[in-house]
This record gives structure tokens, sequence and C-alpha cells, in this order.
């Protein structure tokens, strides 16, 4: 699975690009034709305490999973997606298999 990571108005270290791909190279173990991973990394300025947003796009053959969260860092942000992540790739791969076995 490829994993693009954008951030948006401000540059992100590596630090935190190996992090995203870490945790999200464990999303294959539930699925493993992801086509790949869209990560937009993004600041909000509203003076918030929870204002690093994280969004990630999933593209899995036929479809698109996606999730937003915010936090107060990037990091946290990451892994607070991903269980719901893999919530929705284990429901995508529960209708793949209802489907092609009617």
């Amino acid at each position: 699975m490829k994993v693009h990571t954008e951030a948006v108005q401000f540059k992100a270290d590596q630090k935190l690009i190996d992090h995203i791909e870490k945790k999200l190279s464990k999303m294959d173990q539930y699925f493993d034709r992801i086509i790949e991973a869209r990560v937009t990394l993004r600041l909000e300025n509203s003076g918030q305490v929870r204002d690093k947003i994280a969004e990630v796009r999933l593209n899995v053959p036929g479809d698109s999973l996606f999730v937003k969260e915010s936090s107060k860092t990037f990091e946290a942000s990451i892994d607070n997606a991903i269980p719901s992540l893999k919530r929705q790739l284990i429901k995508y791969k529960d209708k793949l298999r209802n489907n092609n076995s009617i």
C-alpha cells in the first residue's frame, strides 16, 4: 500500500511521517487489497486545544473509506483514527464476502 502524506500550511517532519506510515501499514492485516492511503494534516486556527486535524482516506477496490479526527497532536489524531478505519475495513470486507457468496 502506498501512503501519501500532505501537510497543509506547514512542513511535516520525518518522525511524524514515519509514525503515520507505521500505523497505516497495520491496516494490511485487516484487508490486503488496499490500493493507497491519502493522509491530509491540517492546522485549524480556531484557538482551541484540539486544533490538529488528520484526515485519512483509504482507497480500496470500488470504494473509498474516510476518517477525520482532531486532537492536541497529529500523532494522537492518527492514533484516534485507526480504530475507526479498522471498523470500516472489516465492514467493507464483510460486505464484499456477502456479495460474492450470492
